[in-house]
């Protein structure tokens, strides 16, 4: 479960102290730029932009589930010391309270999803979303938790305008990885404009990888026996939205989130009239779910990989965006072709 945002705001009170009477935006201390950025997929993408001309960082650290993830006092401080910070957007709850709390009018902000159109959660979803805040507000005096909630319930589910949750998985497109990558271009120039021509070598390289990429996909995809595929939790709607497939996801948006019984029989019943052999399941999180409907249905498990993190075996691997992504197309065709 997440931290309540009572929580949340002491961490970011305790270090404003320390943030405002520190200096503005430092450079690395090598003469590069200092970048900050929050979970993978960010890290990685801003890695192939910046090249020699930056040090970055991800503040989420490898093996941790980014839904979860809050940022610690020594956090903050890196934060609010960073030229460039970069992060997707939706996934990452505490960045906004965190931006305006570790101030830095110097500081270059990249929201990386901005521009993309974002796709609204599953209905059951939405539902549940509404049933769960109605009956934590149920037994709670209005005005006096009245703001407490509200910014609670604001950083732990990024809505639309009409108060639809958005999903934040653009990343596991990769022909949305290409957008989001030309805007870390975008900000690096901006904080760095002496080095414009190298960002844009830079990407230029990265961003054909990601063609060649969405390409291998698309024709990987392209004449499959079946379109529908399940898997633990909704990380692969624009990726299926992409490719001309279906998801069906056990979970909704959060990984941590627990099916209902009728979900479940729900899936199982899918599953054994559309003669689905594989039920995929995930790194970061416990797979049991998916290990339940695969006994109930007599199937096989695979993962799917949703990049959130890398896992130490990945990393013994010396595995990247590029060669993860490559084995969640081996592993969609193979189960898309039983």
């Amino acid at each position: 479960m997440k931290k309540s945002w009572i929580a949340k705001s002491l961490v970011f009170t305790a270090v404003s102290t320390l943030i405002l009477s520190g200096c503005a935006a430092q450079s690395s201390g090598t003469g590069k730029l200092n970048v900050v950025t929050t979970f993978y997929p960010m890290y990685e993408f801003t890695k192939q932009v910046a090249g020699e001309h930056a040090d970055v960082i991800a503040l989420i650290p490898a093996g941790a589930e980014p839904h979860d993830w809050e940022p610690s006092a020594k956090d903050m401080k890196k934060v609010s010391d960073a030229d460039v910070f970069v992060f997707n957007g939706i996934v990452e709850g505490w960045a906004e309270q965190a931006l305006a709390s570790a101030g830095n009018s110097k500081r270059v902000v990249v929201e990386a999803s901005q521009g993309i159109a974002l796709m609204e959660g599953l209905p059951e979803e939405e539902e549940e979303h509404k049933e769960e805040h109605k009956d934590e507000h149920k037994d709670e005096h209005k005005d006096e938790h009245k703001d407490e909630h509200k910014d609670e319930h604001k950083d732990e589910h990024k809505e639309s305008a009409d108060g639809k949750i958005l999903d934040p998985h653009v990343w596991l497109s990769p022909a949305l990885a290409q957008k989001e990558v030309e805007s870390i271009v975008a900000g690096l120039t901006q904080a760095d404009p002496a080095h414009k021509a190298d960002y844009r070598k830079n990407a230029d390289v990265f961003i054909a990888k990601l063609k060649a990429l969405d390409e291998s996909f698309r024709t990987g995809l392209n004449n499959v026996k079946q379109k529908d595929f399940v898997t633990q939790h909704a990380a692969f709607g624009y990726l299926a939205k992409e490719y001309g497939l279906t998801q069906v996801p056990i979970a909704g948006l959060s990984p941590e989130e627990e099916p209902s019984p009728a979900k479940m029989a729900e899936i199982i019943d899918f599953a054994k009239k559309n003669q689905v052999k594989t039920i995929f399941f995930e790194t970061l999180v416990d797979p049991k779910v998916a290990q339940t409907i695969s006994k109930e249905i007599n199937a096989k498990t695979d993962v799917l990989n949703p990049l959130e993190g890398l896992t130490d075996e990945d990393k013994k691997q010396n595995l990247d965006y590029i060669a993860i992504m490559t084995k969640n197309l081996e592993a969609l065709k193979k189960a898309l072709n039983e």
